[in-house]
């Protein structure tokens, strides 16, 4: 296994040395501001390097390249497998009823005996995130482990790019499969968040918007705990997203407000809020923040069997960078430390990352989360 990497930033290319062979590369991962990627140049350049390669796109909030985070850039990471079969399919959520069936869509298109991992690249304003994991664990029949993101925008909330072998458009939703034994993938997703305050229950919701927590007014309810962060609503969510228990598992997954709606007094979140769930407020520490983000990167040593990653995918929520600010490198150089320096790093910011909990379980949408994957060829 072989990686590549390129940097488009300030209107010119930054070549990093290589081996890989180019005629040999199938698969190319490109994050970038919303502004670069769509650009016609850059895919017309990638191609011309990677002409048998497949060409994924993803905007972001941020770019990650090593240790180091970059905006309105572009982060391009070239991978040649020597023992693994790659196979991408894409689709849009217009050509399906909704993002369940998106997912079921692209699963079935990946699904063979020898599938050993799923790397997800979706719409982020668009899509159900919730819905679409579903629909992607809904006949992973062998249970494969399936990990990825949501693209981002900055912190504008608004349009979002993705695509395969072309420019990027808003709607598009890519799988990547890796086939064979050769290939050894780990996963690792933590947060670092405080729980505060009283558990309570969801009484009143629809998929991802809230309206009544212990039949109370959501949103009435959220806005007591925020203070003087009341007045920076909808951004200052981002500050205080809310931890979710279904079921009565102990595994808690983390929610962020994608918006408010003043006049039905309710919240939408990038993932759902199911009826009866658990909820609780959380806060930014610092420190565990950027501890998770090295927690992470060892948890995704797990399945590796003492091998080195030849490539590590970082997936970090826009929320994270947005409290972390210029501590954001913090998070990164604690996951390199972990990874070594001679594993390739790319990854992004994003508005939602997904991994299951752990080696045994199927896949989650997070938010707020480090979400790291890691590939190495026998």
């Amino acid at each position: 296994m072989r990686t590549k990497q390129h940097h488009f930033v300030n209107g010119a290319w930054k070549d990093y040395p290589s081996e890989l062979n180019a005629g040999k590369c199938q698969l190319v991962l490109v994050f970038g501001s919303s502004d670069s990627i769509v650009k016609p140049e850059i895919y017309q350049h990638l191609k011309s390097l990677y002409s048998n390669a497949d060409i994924i796109f993803s905007s972001t909030s941020g770019e990650i390249l090593g240790d180091s985070v970059f905006d309105n850039s572009a982060v391009v990471t070239a991978i040649e497998f020597e023992k693994t079969n790659v196979r991408t399919v894409k689709t849009n959520i217009k050509r399906h009823s909704n993002s369940f069936e998106t997912g079921r869509f692209l699963m079935d298109q990946l699904s063979g005996d020898d599938l050993n991992c799923v790397f997800v690249i979706s719409d982020g304003t668009f899509i159900n995130g919730s819905e679409l994991v579903s629909g992607l664990n809904k006949n992973n029949k062998h249970n494969v482990p399936v990990t990825g993101g949501l693209a981002g925008d900055a912190a504008r909330f608004e349009k979002t790019f993705t695509g395969v072998n072309e420019i990027p458009a808003q709607g598009n939703v890519s799988a990547i499969g890796f086939y064979g034994k050769d290939i050894l993938i780990g996963h690792g997703s933590l947060g670092g968040w405080d729980e505060f305050g009283q558990e309570r229950t969801i009484t009143r919701s629809d998929k991802n918007v809230l309206y009544e927590i212990d039949h109370k007014n959501a949103l009435d309810l959220y806005k007591e705990y925020l203070g003087e962060y009341v007045d920076e609503l909808p951004g200052s969510a981002l500050l205080f997203p809310l931890s979710l228990r279904v079921n009565g598992g102990d595994k808690n997954l983390v929610r962020t407000i994608l918006s408010i709606n003043e006049e039905e007094k309710s919240m939408t979140f990038a993932g759902n809020l199911p009826e009866g769930g658990k909820v609780r407020l959380m806060k930014a520490n610092f420190d565990k923040i950027i501890d998770a983000s090295s927690k992470a990167a060892t948890n995704s040593f797990n399945s590796l069997k003492n091998n080195s990653p030849g490539l590590a995918i970082l997936i970090s929520c826009v929320g994270r960078k947005l409290i972390l600010q210029e501590r954001t490198y913090e998070e990164l150089e604690a996951a390199k430390e972990i990874l070594g320096a001679d594993t390739a790093i790319t990854g992004f910011y994003s508005y939602g990352e997904i991994s299951p909990f752990s080696e045994s379980t199927q896949c989650e949408l997070h938010n707020q989360t480090m979400t790291i994957t890691t590939f190495t060829e026998l």
